[in-house]
């Protein structure tokens, strides 16, 4: 039998879909005021794979990626996800949103993003909240699910996620 011992710390990453730059930066300071130090931030990369959220934001989106220095707790993501849902609805005009922002958390296995959308392959965790695997880790790298989104699919996030990994890897080594 398996001893029931706390979840181990992880590193929150927020990625961040925006066509308006300035509400994406006003996001990653109110953030970064809420869990501290940011020690990744990827480039900006087109979001271009799929038109869901042209509707609601236009064309011409980026998206980029950032990690915390501090370490969460795993229980802490459905907070997280509504915090981000709260920030998301401040930052919107005429009912649109000028800026999505999506959390999750990566650890040496596996990177799990938030969800408020329930489906075969997400796990429901507590107050309208679902957590999916979307990348797992496997040799020197981070592969797909038959489920993960297209851009996660691509080797230039898989790569965004690996240096993640790297940086989460030295935290923890040197514990």
């Amino acid at each position: 039998m398996g001893k029931i011992a706390p979840a181990k710390p992880v590193k929150l990453i927020i990625g961040f879909i925006f066509k308006d730059k300035r509400s994406f930066e006003k996001a990653r300071v109110m953030l970064a005021g809420r869990f501290g130090k940011i020690d990744f931030e990827s480039r900006a990369v087109p979001f271009a794979l799929t038109d869901y959220y042209q509707p609601e934001f236009g064309t011409g989106l980026q998206r980029v990626f950032i990690s915390f220095k501090r370490l969460v707790d795993p229980e802490e993501l459905p907070q997280i996800k509504a915090l981000t849902n709260r920030m998301e609805s401040r930052f919107s005009a005429g009912n649109k949103r000028l800026v999505n922002i999506d959390p999750g958390y990566l650890n040496l296995a596996k990177l799990v993003l938030a969800s408020t959308k329930d489906y075969v392959h997400r796990i429901y965790l507590k107050k309208g909240i679902y957590a999916e695997t979307t990348l797992f880790f496997r040799g020197k790298g981070f592969q797909a699910w038959q489920w993960t989104y297209p851009d996660f699919r691509t080797e230039e996030y898989r790569d965004i996620f690996n240096q993640i990994r790297e940086i989460f890897n030295q935290q923890v080594s040197n514990e």
